[in-house]
């Protein structure tokens, strides 16, 4: 009877331990996942400013997108969660699509390479 409760408890235990595990290995990729997330946003961000560059000459009428995406970019160093990065984002995004909309009207700065890989 002895050996039975013995087993049973052993058994309860290694299922205790391997639940643990398993939780403890799920949380560590959820905070993967969100790392890179947080290292792709990053690199979007770090590449506006050669963006910008290669916009500027062509729409210097454009000011205020550029303006509006420097901001937002300098913004970024402020955020602190992943909320407010996504956030910043989105409206990076919007800007973003203003600045390409905007590009349709500059058929040299649609052929221009630095513009094309920068775009992509």
């Amino acid at each position: 009877m002895w050996w039975i409760i013995l087993i049973i408890v052993a058994v309860l235990v290694i299922a205790v331990i391997a639940l643990y595990n398993g939780l403890v290995t799920m949380r560590l990729r959820v905070k993967n996942a969100w790392s890179q997330i947080d290292v792709q946003l990053q690199r979007r961000f770090d590449l506006i400013p050669n963006l910008v560059e290669s916009v500027k000459g062509y729409m210097e009428h454009e000011s205020s997108v550029l303006t509006k995406v420097t901001d937002l970019r300098s913004s970024w160093a402020d955020a602190n969660t992943v909320d407010e990065k996504a956030k910043l984002d989105n409206e990076l995004s919007d800007t973003l699509k203003t600045i390409m909309a905007v590009a349709e009207n500059y058929p040299d700065l649609k052929a221009n390479q630095n513009f094309l890989s920068l775009q992509e």
